[in-house]
């Protein structure tokens, strides 16, 4: 053994001694898996491409209702969505115009294009979540299913639009009490910010998964998002300014890099939901020794390349010793990964007769 490996070994041992450093270190590791960097390209940009004509549809629907109330298309446009992209969203909102009405039925049908073509956002989005989840082909939806929970996700933007427009107001109401006033504000931004990854996490992720499963990804996401728009405001104020942007090519790079980061922030959030659930951690950074969670998570990245039912995949391990027990945790068929799988599976307990079942089939 090289001198380099013996410390990386080492490292490695205290990494997986400590609960913190085994589950970042599982989470990253999970991520790596799952080809993170290709899934977070693709929501990109899917989002990036979606961005526009999400905005088309917003600022229409707005003109719409404006008769009634003037001054809220103006305030949810520069509110609730020129302000979650710093310095950017302004550059964004103000060119982007109403859709025209030239007719009741040309607008419907244009709107209703423009809510189709944006649906490739929920649908990267599915695909990510069913990537991340490790969901075998016959248990993801199909193509109306994938519909409906695009639709619903949709809407979940819309109705998130409306409450930060409130939140964006809400400083015109509170007494001014300085810095306990901005931390109310981000409190209360980030408790939103939670109820909404929590939503897009519902809508995306299968069924079979328990909602409060979905709970440690979204708190965390609703933190992170609120601490990386508060980041991007700061070096906006402190570094940036109005001349520092060169036109639209580098408003087109600035836009990729900040929805790139939330979409990063996003996906690992969602591999936090699956580590905790699956207990995938702790996973050693190099092999031989495999851990169990190494185990599982190798035969969930094998079991999840099921297409059809009538295909029959079965994953086993033979560096376990000779009197090692088979744990339970770790899933032989597809049936044991797809939502809902069996509790012990997802809990990491053991289940005397998922392995006495096991045991009888020689694995």
């Amino acid at each position: 053994m090289n001198p380099a490996e013996r410390t990386i070994r080492r490292i490695d041992a205290t990494q997986r001694r400590f609960t913190p450093t085994a589950f970042v270190f599982g989470v990253i590791k999970k991520y790596g898996d799952d080809n993170g960097g290709v899934l977070v390209s693709n929501l990109a940009y899917s989002a990036f491409v979606s961005l526009f004509p999400l905005l088309l549809i917003l600022v229409t629907i707005l003109g719409l209702i404006a008769s009634v109330d003037p001054s809220f298309r103006e305030s949810a446009v520069k509110n609730a969505v020129a302000n979650q992209i710093p310095l950017l969203g302004q550059t964004l909102t103000s060119n982007v115009d109403t859709l025209q009405r030239s007719s009741t039925i040309g607008l419907i049908v244009g709107l209703l294009v423009l809510i189709y073509g944006v649906t490739g956002l929920a649908q990267a989005g599915l695909f990510t979540m069913e990537q991340v989840w490790n969901l075998p082909g016959p248990a993801r939806p199909g193509y109306l299913q994938r519909l409906g929970r695009s639709v619903l996700f949709l809407f979940l933007l819309g109705g998130g639009v409306i409450v930060t427009t409130g939140l964006a107001s809400l400083p015109n109401y509170l007494p001014d009490w300085g810095f306990w006033s901005n931390l109310l504000i981000y409190v209360v931004t980030a408790v939103f910010g939670a109820g909404m990854y929590l939503g897009a996490f519902r809508a995306l992720t299968p069924k079979g998964v328990p909602t409060r499963s979905l709970l440690p990804g979204a708190i965390t996401g609703g933190i992170l998002w609120t601490v990386l728009q508060a980041l991007g405001t700061w070096l906006v104020h402190h570094f940036l300014h109005s001349n520092s942007i060169y036109g639209v090519f580098a408003t087109v790079l600035g836009l990729l890099a900040w929805i790139y980061l939330a979409t990063e922030i996003t996906v690992y959030c969602a591999e936090i939901n699956v580590v905790l659930a699956r207990r995938l951690w702790p996973r050693s950074m190099i092999q031989p020794p495999l851990t169990e969670a190494d185990r599982a998570s190798m035969a969930m990245q094998a079991l999840q390349n099921q297409r059809r039912p009538e295909q029959h995949i079965e994953v086993t391990f033979d560096d376990r010793p000779p009197d090692a027990p088979e744990s339970a945790s770790t899933p032989q068929t597809p049936d044991e990964v797809a939502p809902p799988a069996p509790v012990p599976g997802l809990r990491g307990e053991p289940d005397p007769s998922s392995a006495g079942d096991r045991a009888q089939r020689g694995g």
